[in-house]
């Protein structure tokens, strides 16, 4: 069965960095895009960002272009999110996404950026 375990997770201070790994297993990983996605306490799930099945197109959600980097290794079955220059209003569970014929979620990872 389709597989995502997130984790990276953490607490940072603000200007900080942290990488999130997406472990996927059940599918065949490199013919699928993945995303991430992220909730923020009170907030609905928003796009944080994409890459295509070979990791050759990428996007981004305005509020973390320049910051943020998605990225895959098909050989290893796992995305990344490089999360850089880390602001407060990053503070959310983040999760990564797969659509195969119907969403799969992981679990999410809590992201926490404080002083």
């Amino acid at each position: 069965q389709v597989q995502l375990v997130e984790s990276g997770g953490g607490l940072v201070q603000p200007g900080g960095s942290l990488r999130l790994s997406c472990a996927a297993s059940g599918f065949i990983f490199s013919n699928y895009a993945m995303s991430w996605y992220r909730q923020a306490p009170g907030k609905e799930r928003e796009l944080v960002a994409a890459i295509s099945s070979t990791g050759s197109t990428t996007t981004y959600a305005d509020s973390v272009k320049g910051r943020f980097t998605i990225s895959r290794d098909n050989a290893k079955n796992t995305m990344y999110l490089q999360m850089n220059s880390l602001k407060p209003e990053d503070t959310a569970v983040y999760f990564c996404k797969t659509l195969i014929r119907t969403n799969y979620w992981g679990q999410g990872t809590q992201v926490t950026v404080s002083s």
